[in-house]
């Protein structure tokens, strides 16, 4: 009879568990931990290079976005005014109307590192240690500038009382190195803004990045922001950047007739004609204008008769409009991409004729969360990218060819620099939820722009308190009447609005059994980010007179956008137990990697979820094993 197996101790597990999630937050470097091997001999590739999931997990890693640490004294600072300072009822007008996010007079511009000018003798080696050191030095300029901004002496923002938080940015040189390529290969470069805030995706570093390009501005999640709010954005756009392209698209459509078992309606990739044609056209006029030689060629009559224009001349534009389903948007990459014709010839004898570009080249650039992936899917009618609601999910840039004419390459999203709040970033999903530990102070700069209590139909925790009795002795007639305390004209913080949430749910700790803010906030900031609760900015050149009459009068909804249907909040994930919540707040590195984790969980098991949101399915290898990470988590407390 062979030994019994001795059973793993509950200690020990417990110390696995919490080394994983260390190991996924970024506390603990992988090469710390003792991993268990199997011998299992390694799988390598035709060119003699191991292969498998560690190769492809370390690629992964290296193109994580990277950004700073707030400091563990913001987070308590900001945590106890959260539960001190009162929100403003009724939401004056003024609040929906969009910040300009514009530079003050003693902060200095901020810009988009470029890469670095390289000779083809350079080897590799040269021309990453040139843009390692052009980075390094774009990272301290950038960090000072902000620095100087968020210590200002005006540190309250709208008289909030809250201090100023930082501002995020890319920080990691991998990703903005997919972005340069990207920029470079690109003809025609379609920037997406999100409608909720469009001159937030749209800061003056990036204006400023592609002001010698041909740009042409996509207004997304139009059926969100409404199509009042869109027109005024649109002409407002058009105002302050005269000249400018400007379409707007829906990435998504209602499934006709179909729910799924919850009664929920069902959404596919899809955008309506009318945008595609608008779409398309935008790009035709773009494509018209590379046709035209530049002025230093029209004036020499020697240099046009050679010139040769750097796009496709002839494009099947019908063909666009009509190119969709499963036979279009085949994914390329490598070897499969076919090579560009050179301007120089073939490198040898330098005699070859000029040729034009075998096809048009579009790009697709934005922030995190403005839906290029979603749109992408939307022009092919199907899915062909991986599209989710986490910010950030693609991580490579992707070429599809529309056409045999026409190329698209999905750039993966980038936080841009700019003087903006990191509340107004996790507001707007540009910032993954899941990393975000200044929670409170997020929830109070959201309820101060909507009626977060009103939306949840929430009661206040302190008329929920049992009364306490009196046993003073009192003569006749004398006894004070009992005041009775109304919901409604109860003083409202953003711990209260956390506390009431959760107490709703039904959401408590574990071990203390209070109520669990943590995982009320994350699912109220991904109700915000997603588009489950709508809201919109107005344009920053608004009255609050003009508001109001937009709004028919009604007043103190703010950014809300109220709808019929109730707010769906069923999908939501759980967010990470309070103790990994406490952990990350003692943190005190100055910059953290942004890894998968728990926001990926609420689609792991690639179940699609109703509503707008619920087309963005994933079937992923490293989501089932975060989901069932986060299944043994749960089960331990």
């Amino acid at each position: 009879m062979p030994p019994r197996r001795k059973p793993t101790s509950t200690r020990q597990k417990k110390a696995d568990q919490q080394s994983k999630r260390a190991i996924r937050r970024g506390d603990v470097p992988t090469s710390d931990v003792v991993k268990k091997t199997t011998h299992r001999r390694p799988r390598v590739g035709p060119t003699g290079q191991q292969v498998g999931a560690s190769s492809t997990i370390e690629s992964a890693r290296k193109l994580q976005s990277a950004f700073i640490k707030l400091p563990p004294d913001f987070l308590e600072q900001t945590k106890n005014l959260a539960s001190t300072l009162p929100l403003l009822r009724l939401i004056p007008d003024e609040k929906a109307i969009s910040p300009k996010f514009l530079q003050d007079g003693e902060t200095d511009p901020l810009s988009c590192p470029r890469r670095p000018k390289w000779r083809y003798d350079m080897s590799k080696l040269e021309v990453e240690r040139n843009e390692e050191g052009l980075f390094r030095k774009y990272i301290a300029q950038t960090d000072q500038a902000l620095e100087k901004w968020q210590n200002m002496a005006h540190h309250n923002d709208a008289g909030s009382g809250m201090p100023r938080s930082p501002s995020y940015f890319e920080r990691n040189l991998e990703v903005w190195r997919q972005f340069w390529r990207v920029a470079e290969i690109s003809q025609i470069i379609l920037l997406l803004l999100d409608s909720r805030c469009p001159i937030l995706h749209y800061p003056p570093s990036l204006s400023n990045y592609l002001a010698d390009q041909k740009v042409i501005l996509v207004l997304t999640k139009v059926d969100i922001s409404g199509p009042v709010r869109v027109q005024h954005w649109l002409d407002y756009i058009k105002r302050r950047h005269p000249g400018s392209r400007v379409v707007q698209v829906e990435s998504y459509a209602e499934k006709e007739g179909q729910v799924d078992h919850t009664g929920r309606k069902q959404y596919e990739p899809c955008i309506p004609l009318q945008f595609r044609a608008a779409l398309i056209d935008a790009i035709k006029d773009a494509h018209s204008e590379l046709l035209e030689p530049p002025q230093r060629v029209a004036s020499k009559p020697d240099r046009l008769k050679d010139w040769i224009p750097s796009v496709k001349k002839h494009i099947d534009w019908d063909g666009l409009l009509r190119a969709k389903g499963s036979k279009v948007g085949i994914a390329v990459g490598g070897a499969a991409v076919p090579l560009p014709k050179s301007p120089e010839g073939d490198g040898q004898n330098g005699n070859s004729p000029i040729q034009e570009p075998s096809h048009l080249t579009i790009g697709l650039i934005g922030q995190p969360n403005v839906g290029k992936s979603s749109l992408l899917n939307a022009l092919f009618g199907t899915q062909k990218v991986r599209a989710s609601k986490t910010p950030g999910k693609t991580k490579h840039f992707q070429t599809l060819f529309w056409t045999d004419d026409v190329r698209l390459v999905d750039c993966p999203g980038l936080v841009m620099p700019n003087y903006v709040p990191m509340e107004m970033q996790v507001l707007s999903g540009i910032l993954p939820i899941s990393r975000v530990s200044a929670v409170p102070a997020c929830i109070h700069f959201a309820a101060q722009l909507l009626p977060l209590e009103r939306i949840y139909n929430l009661i206040h925790p302190s008329t929920t308190l049992p009364p306490v009795e009196d046993k003073r002795t009192w003569r006749d007639n004398r006894k004070p009447e009992e005041n009775i305390k109304n919901s409604e004209q109860t003083n409202w913080t953003a711990m209260d609005i956390l506390t009431a949430y959760a107490d709703a749910k039904g959401w408590v700790t574990a071990k203390a059994g209070r109520p669990d803010i943590h995982r009320a906030g994350n699912a109220i900031l991904r109700s915000l980010a997603e588009g489950r609760i709508k809201w919109a900015f107005w344009p920053p050149d608004m009255s609050a007179e003009q508001i109001s009459a937009e709004n028919g009068g009604i007043q103190g909804n703010g950014i809300w956008v109220p709808q019929s249907s109730p707010v769906d909040d069923e999908s939501e994930p759980e967010s990470l137990p309070e103790s990994d919540a406490e952990e990350n707040v003692q943190r005190t590195d100055t910059t953290e990697e942004v890894v998968e984790s728990s926001e990926d969980e609420g689609n792991a098991t690639g179940i699609v979820d109703g509503g707008r949101f619920g087309a963005l399915a994933i079937n992923d290898d490293e989501n089932d094993e975060h989901s069932q990470s986060a299944s043994s988590d749960s089960e331990e407390f």
